[in-house]
């Protein structure tokens, strides 16, 4: 579907609502996109925005997938279906492919604006924070590059700042990203890196493109998978990519790698919940022709996660990152996996492992294999593994099995320091996270065993078991009490 059909669907399920009050792009759509995130509400589509009223573009919409229900409702599933109904889809469609369709036109090319004529600041581009940069035109957007080599094309999602009318510096890292992998090959060849930003269409666009599928794998590809369906593509009009016909705004230019040519970015108010980094030149889209459908809706979202408040790129994180958490362990031969589960207010940052346990370094096995695999770039750092009494989403049983199963000092705890890791987390230094000179980020990675030891022997007194039984009363004590319960009195 596209952007105008999502919304529709979210109308007739009561999870769209219209804001028709005048609202000023600067902040005001940010505080509010955060306070309705914070109550899980409604998505907001801000139709009066001052100063736009005869502009090019006069709407924002914001909040499409910002709780499970909508995730839910994107991925063709009812309202209240499970995580783990969730996560076993997005396995399974992950891994189909549906190649994309070419077709000579279609809406997104009703109005095409080139050259001199650019200019981004005829959109109602929000400063979603106070104490951003300036006004960040791709937060949702889906950036589509081509690999030089193989001429397959990546879509990922990438922050994006209006510099000038007609350029956007964005933060853009080499090592981990794959149009980051792209652009360092470009510069190879000396050349500018084509680049094209898809703004508004089908809601599964920026759930696939905020997710690290594997390198060499159009996320088009699998859309088309995820719809049983081609997705129709159009040609840019002055770069060699293809982009979704039916987008709300395409917005295509060229990377310069020459560092001359960089732009003032940032900072941000990131998915970590801190703003980001400081203003520092970057890489920067020089724009050179603007696509846009009659009347276009610029889809953005409000980032930052903290407990209580997280973005609905988090909402989409905590569903794809377990889903290819599961299937990294999967392909990798690990055994006796039978859950996982990243929380939406970490983005996977924090990953918990539930294993039916079969061996004594089988934790180490998992985060092995995690931390060994490209999509471990800026997520599971650490890595949390209980054995199959424990509920993963529950964090009173997760906290009860560290307490009492973890010991530090015999292999509970397990430090892999010096890995790539995450440029934007602030717990680690502002120099341990130059992109350009390090490439990425680095963390020093945990790994939390909190599966019961098997170095310990089994006891007889234990029932033959290698720890001491739990509190929990006999089943035939249990039964007593529960047939006797209305007895008691207690209703």
């Amino acid at each position: 579907m596209d952007l105008r059909q999502w919304i529709d669907l979210l109308a007739q399920q009561g999870e769209v609502h219209r804001i028709t009050a005048e609202v000023d792009w600067d902040r005001e759509i940010g505080t509010l996109s955060r306070k309705v995130l914070e109550r899980e509400g409604p998505a907001l589509l801000f139709e009066n925005i001052k100063g736009y009223g005869n502009a090019r573009g006069r709407k924002v919409f914001t909040g499409g997938i910002g709780t499970r229900k909508r995730l839910a409702l994107a991925l063709g599933f009812p309202k209240d279906a499970t995580n783990a109904e969730i996560v076993q889809y997005v396995m399974k469609k992950n891994q189909e492919r549906i190649e994309p369709v070419l077709v000579p036109t279609g809406p997104v090319k009703e109005n095409i604006v080139k050259g001199d004529d650019v200019d981004l600041f005829e959109f109602p581009v929000p400063k979603w924070h106070y104490l951003e940069g300036g006004r960040y035109i791709n937060t949702y957007a889906c950036i589509v590059t081509r690999d030089p080599d193989t001429r397959v094309q990546n879509v990922g999602i990438y922050r994006g700042m209006v510099g000038r009318k007609n350029s956007i510096p964005t933060l853009l890292i080499k090592g981990g990203q794959h149009w980051g992998q792209h652009f360092a090959k470009y510069a190879d060849r000396g050349e500018k890196m084509p680049v094209a930003c898809v703004i508004g269409w089908d809601p599964i666009m920026g759930f696939l493109a905020g997710s690290p599928l594997p390198a060499g794998v159009c996320e088009f590809d699998v859309l088309g998978a995820y719809r049983d369906e081609a997705v129709e593509v159009v040609k840019c009009e002055t770069v060699d990519l293809e982009v979704p016909a039916s987008a709300e705004i395409v917005i295509e230019g060229f990377i310069d790698p020459d560092p001359s040519s960089y732009e003032i970015e940032g900072p941000f108010a990131e998915f970590t919940g801190y703003v980001s980094d400081l203003p520092t030149p970057r890489p920067t889209i020089d724009v050179t022709c603007v696509m846009h459908r009659n009347d276009p809706i610029l889809r953005g979202t409000q980032e930052g996660n903290m407990p209580g408040s997280y973005s609905e790129n988090a909402v989409i994180s905590s569903a794809q990152r377990a889903g290819i958490a599961w299937n990294i362990l999967r392909s990798n031969g690990v055994p006796g996996v039978l859950d996982v589960y990243a929380d939406p207010v970490t983005c996977g940052i924090n990953l918990y492992v539930k294993i039916r346990k079969q061996f004594q370094g089988h934790a180490k096995q998992v985060a092995n294999a995690l931390w060994g695999n490209s999509a471990g770039q800026g997520r599971y750092k650490h890595v949390f593994v209980f054995e199959d009494d424990i509920d993963v989403t529950n964090y009173q049983q997760m906290d009860w099995a560290i307490a009492y199963r973890v010991n530090a000092g015999h292999g509970g705890i397990t430090i892999f320091p010096e890995t790539f890791g995450h440029a934007l987390d602030p717990s680690t230094p502002l120099e341990e996270r130059n992109v350009e000179q390090l490439g990425s980020g680095t963390w020093n990675r945990v790994l939390v065993d909190a599966t019961r030891s098997w170095k310990s022997p089994r006891r007889p007194e234990w029932n033959n078991e290698r720890f001491p039984p739990t509190v929990e009363p006999s089943p035939a004590d249990e039964k007593l009490v529960l047939d006797r319960w209305k007895e008691y009195g207690l209703g």
